[in-house]
């Protein structure tokens, strides 16, 4: 669109508190860098990269010169920057604590390999894709892999000089790491039984595969102000965190125009959670492409680039309110009024990962199952390709929970294939511990982290399967390295945040600041922290088997533990 002189006047009462009126009055920046209003001066480093070339040109450099002449020629501004708009970034370096995360400069931080993060839109992998990945991690990562929160699946230890070789055997079968980090539209989530779900609302799969198709990869939306996060699903289990996305297509039935999506706009965690709003508007499957090019359009042209702290377009759903920005996406971005819409009835299910084995609608089944905190490793990725091949299946999928999903599996291979995966060490029918801890990267890897997670979060399973073993409620345990909540820690049973505290001897050591109750879906909402209440990473499961104990003996007849900690008392939550 047209950079236009001002901002559109607010309707009346659209203007929630924290608006740019109050802002103004409090003395704040008036200029936030939105392009739409004539702010194209680059107010910080991040602007300025971006201004000076697109990090989608940053490949060019990658395979002509930095994997030939190795990590010390990448320009700075390439590899803290750019390089992320092809999945890249450099990985902590070994043996630095959590002390000093906030203190060293990025290049003390960095050592010289990378995480290399591979798309996976849709959570869609047919077998020969996931077997690539295995033979990729196993050839240039050390035979690392993670399943992420957000479907994708994460590398560790790759070398500069062999990018170009794994960019060859991914793309050879489909996949790819484009726009997988950056300031751009990142991994579509979608839901992991669309189109097989006998309960389906309505299959978003066209839309997950039309946006990638037009959008990803285009300089169109190559500069945003900052990461744009998308998740579309039509099932009622709302299995993609829609709550918590920029932009969330949920699958609704229209009492006129039947199956459709009802849209979410505004949504994001990290230090400022903010739940997503419903915009009131009703799209049919064939829109959906157009009006997510308009609300990421809208981010483009209006999205605040003067903080990065402010650039989440939550931010500017936060100012403008739902009517705003509905009228400013029609008028300007779509030329056309939406149909209003229902929203979306409460979720069909607690659980929301798929995990076990269900029917699809075609008589097939569909197995899902739990590894330990998303972890694994490029053999055993390998050995999931050969088994669900093996099994007459030839479509996997990963979830939003760090879980994965065998699809179209014969009623007379379903036993068989259970066996195999158990053998793996995956469990079909987990416990609600395994089932239910996510945690991030953590220090392992991560420059920002501030403690270790997936180890621990590993061996907090181990701990609760044992010591309670009857224990049966659907509980979320969301184990975060830091306070930016990639894990998700506000909206979990008990979220923890990796922090540096201090034991019963005044020694400093890593532990967790926790917050009980979060949820999505029903009743959706950040959890509480309560004054005070942190926990050593050795006094965890010590922590966790407490306050479970305490839920499972003053809990109401089905109350969930999200219902109980708002009620219980501080005395009871620590």
């Amino acid at each position: 669109m047209a950079a236009t002189s001002e901002l559109p006047p607010s309707p009346a009462g659209s203007a929630p508190a924290g608006t740019a009126a109050s802002r103004r009055k409090s003395g704040r920046h008036r200029g936030e860098g939105q392009w739409a209003v004539g702010h194209f001066t680059p107010l910080n480093g991040n602007e300025q990269f971006k201004k000076d070339d697109d990090g989608l040109n940053v490949r060019t450099r990658i395979e002509t010169i930095y994997s030939k002449s190795g990590f010390d020629s990448i320009d700075p501004n390439d590899l803290r920057g750019r390089m992320r708009w092809w999945g890249l970034y450099t990985q902590r370096k070994p043996g630095i604590d959590g002390g000093k995360t906030a203190i060293l400069a990025p290049e003390e931080l960095d050592d010289k390999y990378f995480m290399l993060r591979v798309r996976v839109d849709g959570g869609q992998l047919s077998v020969a894709q996931l077997r690539a990945i295995g033979e990729v991690s196993q050839s240039y990562a050390r035979g690392t892999a993670d399943i992420t929160d957000r479907q994708n699946i994460q590398l560790h230890w790759v070398r500069i000089e062999d990018v170009p070789a794994i960019w060859e055997k991914l793309e050879a079968v489909g996949l790819s790491t484009t726009e997988a980090c950056g300031d751009c539209p990142r991994v579509i989530i979608g839901s992991p039984v669309a189109g097989i779900a006998a309960d389906e609302i309505i299959d978003g799969t066209p839309a997950v595969d039309e946006i990638h198709d037009r959008y990803i990869g285009s300089k169109e939306f190559s500069n945003l102000p900052r990461k744009f996060k998308t998740a579309i699903s039509g099932s009622p289990v709302q299995d993609v965190v829609h709550e918590i996305n920029d932009i969330a297509f949920v699958g609704v039935r229209h009492p006129e125009h039947g199956p459709g999506f009802d849209v979410w706009v505004g949504g994001g965690l990290s230090t400022n959670p903010r739940l997503a709003e419903r915009l009131g508007a009703w799209v049919p499957l064939d829109e959906v492409a157009d009006v997510w090019a308009g609300v990421v359009g809208i981010f483009r042209d209006y999205g605040y680039r003067r903080l990065r702290t402010r650039a989440r377009l939550k931010f500017l759903m936060a100012d403008w309110g739902p009517e705003k920005f509905r009228r400013i996406l029609e008028d300007e971005y779509l030329g056309r009024k939406l149909l209003d819409g229902p929203a979306p009835e409460e979720p069909s299910s607690r659980w929301r990962d798929h995990v076990g084995v269900h029917e699809q609608r075609d008589g097939r089944f569909y197995v899902g199952f739990a590894p330990r905190v998303g972890r694994v490793d490029g053999a055993t990725l390998t050995k999931i390709a050969e088994l669900a091949a093996a099994h007459g299946s030839d479509r996997l999928r990963t979830t939003v929970e760090q879980k994965m999903i065998i699809l179209d599996v014969a009623a007379d291979q379903v036993e068989s294939l259970v066996a195999g995966l158990e053998s793996l060490g995956f469990q079909v029918r987990p416990s609600p511990f395994r089932r239910g801890t996510m945690a991030c990267t953590g220090i392992e890897f991560c420059k920002l982290a501030i403690v270790e997670t997936k180890a621990r979060g590993a061996s907090l399973i181990d701990e609760l399967e044992r010591r309670m073993p009857d224990f049966e409620e659907p509980v979320t345990i969301n184990i975060n390295g830091c306070p930016n909540a990639c894990a998700r820690i506000q909206t979990a049973d008990i979220g923890l945040k990796g922090q540096l505290v201090l034991d019963s001897e005044g020694r400093q050591v890593e532990g967790y600041q926790v917050h009980l109750g979060g949820a999505l879906g029903l009743q959706a909402g950040f959890g509480r922290k309560v004054r005070g209440l942190k926990v050593t990473a050795d006094g965890l499961p010590d922590y966790v088997e407490r306050v479970l104990t305490r839920f499972d003996a003053q809990r109401e007849d089905g109350e969930r533990f999200a219902t109980w900690a708002a009620r219980a008392t501080e005395a009871d939550l620590s």
